[in-house]
């Protein structure tokens, strides 16, 4: 009914309109100020794709449907964490008994693609809640004020819609929270300041006695940005990392993917997990994905190694390009990864999974590194093993052409990333410091020392085993894909004769 009463008044308002103008009365003026005060309804509104309007017209809530925890891989200690807080809103008899103030918010915190979206919905069918979701772009506008009274809307509809639905909680869930809890340092963003003000407020306002009770769960990949005063308890009461998966965890998220897919049975999905190191879930859940590409490509009936091999090396350096080489160039870039899968070998024997030389994505040719065991701690030498790694490349190219191309660019990135690593780890000749104090200056005496001392030992260690190039290099030439246990026969072959 609002909607026709809206439309019969703009209809009644055109047809004054044209009256007047036939009565020869200028309308123009009129017309403006009915604009200007349009315009001022609408700001004063907020009205958006999140605001909550009183004509109720609202956003939508999300339906919890049946997603559960056991559907999340590779984040035990986060949902056994996030468990124990929604459990404050499940068990009411048992917190009060006790004297537990249950948790007004949550923070998930950790890389992207984690899985934290799917634990806040998880979270709402866990707890058989209202489950609304937000992003903290939604709630910036130019306009100083109409972030503000997004938040108030998203708050009262959330009570709202569970009073409607009888339930006894809501979740709110808010993704990007840096974009409205940043840091608070005084400047002229003062419509981030009340946005984050009103937040803040809301917040103070959830008492653990009303009905609807709510819950804010928010995700961040940056929680150093977020202001002080969001983390303190009272408001954000329980901190959650959410981290990239183990192998383990990796493993679990393969098998939860490759339930709906036909799977060789040669497949081995604990090799494929010891390959994926550092992949997230999001990144796991593509390569099962594109493996199943590859394999309808191929019109092949079930996914083999190879497709997920293929869907490893896409989703690292993206997809196969046509960019053609000259057999010179094609020469470089084959000596060049050698170096890098010669200097891996001696450093981690063991360590290569593949050398190849078809282009892909911005790259040439690759090495795919595997490793033996995920590692969270890094010694002097273990990093220095691996600055020597990249400068393989480079080192081979000077071997045998004399100089360098752009192909290192890269490489050297990876170098001077890990010297930082060095420095600010205090494993340096500096000692312990503060890497903020550090000039332009030191830091590139530093950088160069070291190296230049690692790139004249990887050039060393390498010109010693000079044959080996020539003995890999026409097969790599000709086969384009080397495996690791093919690369490392080559080695031993090499060795013995």
């Amino acid at each position: 009914m609002r909607k026709y009463g809206l439309e019969m008044g703009i209809g009644i308002v055109i047809v004054a309109l044209v009256f007047l103008q036939t009565l020869g009365i200028n309308v123009l003026p009129f017309v403006m100020l009915a604009a200007i005060a349009g315009g001022v309804f609408y700001v004063s509104r907020g009205k958006g794709k999140l605001t909550a309007m009183s004509s109720g017209g609202g956003r939508k809530t999300v339906k919890p449907s049946s997603f559960t925890f056991d559907q999340i891989g590779g984040q035990e200690r986060a949902k056994q964490e996030l468990i124990e807080a929604l459990d404050f809103l499940v068990k009411k008899e048992q917190i009060e008994k006790l004297g537990i103030r249950p948790l007004k918010g949550i923070l998930l915190a950790g890389p992207p693609g984690t899985g934290k979206t799917l634990l806040a919905k998880a979270a709402a069918q866990y707890t058989d809640s209202v489950y609304m979701a937000a992003s903290g772009s939604e709630f910036v506008e130019m306009y100083v004020g109409v972030g503000a009274g997004r938040i108030r809307d998203l708050f009262k509809e959330a009570r709202a819609k569970a009073k409607k639905e009888k339930k006894s909680s809501a979740v709110i869930f808010i993704d990007e929270i840096e974009v409205i809890g940043g840091k608070r340092d005084g400047g002229q963003h003062r419509e981030y300041d009340q946005t984050l003000n009103q937040l803040l407020t809301e917040m103070d306002g959830i008492h653990s006695n009303e009905s609807p009770r709510i819950l804010i769960i928010a995700a961040t990949n940056r929680k150093e940005m977020l202001d002080s005063a969001l983390l303190r308890p009272g408001r954000f009461d329980r901190h959650i990392g959410v981290e990239l998966p183990d192998k383990k965890g990796r493993l679990h998220i393969l098998r939860i993917h490759a339930a709906n897919k036909p799977i060789d049975a040669a497949v081995d999905l604990t090799g494929i997990a010891e390959q994926t190191y550092s992949f997230s879930g999001a990144q796991l859940e593509s390569v099962m994905n594109e493996a199943a590409i590859y394999a309808m490509r191929d019109n092949a009936d079930t996914l083999t190694s190879g497709h997920l091999h293929m869907a490893i090396d896409k989703v690292m350096l993206g997809e196969k390009t046509d960019k053609e080489t000259s057999a010179e160039e094609r020469k470089r870039v084959a000596l060049h990864e050698l170096g890098h899968a010669i200097m891996a070998e001696l450093v981690r024997p063991g360590s290569v999974s593949q050398v190849a030389l078809s282009p892909r994505g911005g790259a040439l040719g690759f090495v795919r590194h595997q490793p033996q065991q995920d590692q969270y701690l890094y010694t002097t030498g273990f990093l220095h093993g691996q600055i020597m790694i990249a400068l393989g490349g480079a080192a081979a190219e000077e071997m045998f052409y004399g100089e360098r191309s752009t192909g290192s660019r890269g490489d050297f990135d990876q170098a001077v990333g890990i010297v930082k690593t060095l420095v600010e780890s205090g494993l340096t000749d500096a000692g312990i410091i503060d890497s903020s104090m550090m000039t332009p200056d030191k830091w590139s005496k530093i950088t160069t020392d070291i190296l230049d001392s690692l790139m004249a030992k990887t050039k060393e260690m390498l010109d010693s085993r000079r044959g080996v190039f020539d003995h890999a290099l026409q097969t790599l030439l000709d086969e384009e894909n080397v495996g690791g246990d093919e690369f490392r026969a080559l080695l031993s072959s090499y060795n013995a004769a």
